[in-house]
């Protein structure tokens, strides 16, 4: 009953979060964010949330960024990738958190997991409002084809982009979050 709960709210807020976004002059609440605390915000949320042990779900950084941007986006977009990784990544979860230096201007935030993987003409039509891969995954998993529409929004809002990496079913993926960064300690 927890679950259907946690479910049903997840769902709530993802329907009023695409509706916010989709306002004609959505208002920013602007902030510093450091990436590593919020990435391990995330990270620790998800643990708890899927009783995952520390080695299941890692964070690697590669350098300590700041961003600015509405906290409770970012955070919410990180957390969707993060938990769509433990999602699909079956029993066994091997999911790595990264960051890496893009150039003078970026902050790429990589997601990694050893799963379900996407087939190459799927690759960009999962961003899309309400879309899902068709098959035994979509029919496994609940889900609203909203969560990957928001990640991307939020990125796009927040001057960066995002973008799925797989080399097709059954070799895990990788969903890269890229923010330009304000300055790097």
């Amino acid at each position: 009953m927890l679950d259907d709960s946690d479910r049903l709210l997840h769902t709530i807020e993802q329907v009023l979060r695409t509706g916010r976004l989709g306002a004609a002059h959505p208002v920013l609440s602007l902030a510093e964010i450091d990436v590593n605390s919020m990435l391990l915000e995330c990270i620790e949320r998800a643990r708890t949330l899927h009783s995952l042990p520390a080695e299941a779900l890692r964070f690697e950084p590669a350098g300590n960024f700041t961003v600015e941007g509405d906290a409770d986006e970012v955070r919410s977009a990180v957390a969707n990738l993060i938990d769509n990784a433990v999602k699909y990544s079956g029993t066994k979860v091997n999911v790595a958190v990264e960051t890496a230096r893009v150039g003078e201007k970026f902050v790429a935030i990589r997601v990694k997991d050893k799963g379900a993987g996407i087939a190459k003409d799927e690759l960009k039509r999962i961003f899309r409002r309400f879309y899902r891969i068709p098959g035994p995954l979509a029919a496994r998993f609940r889900g609203t084809g909203l969560g990957l529409f928001i990640v991307r929004s939020v990125a796009k809002r927040h001057g960066g982009q995002v973008w799925a990496e797989s080399a097709g079913p059954g070799h895990g993926s990788t969903f890269v979050f890229q923010l330009p960064v304000t300055n790097t300690k």
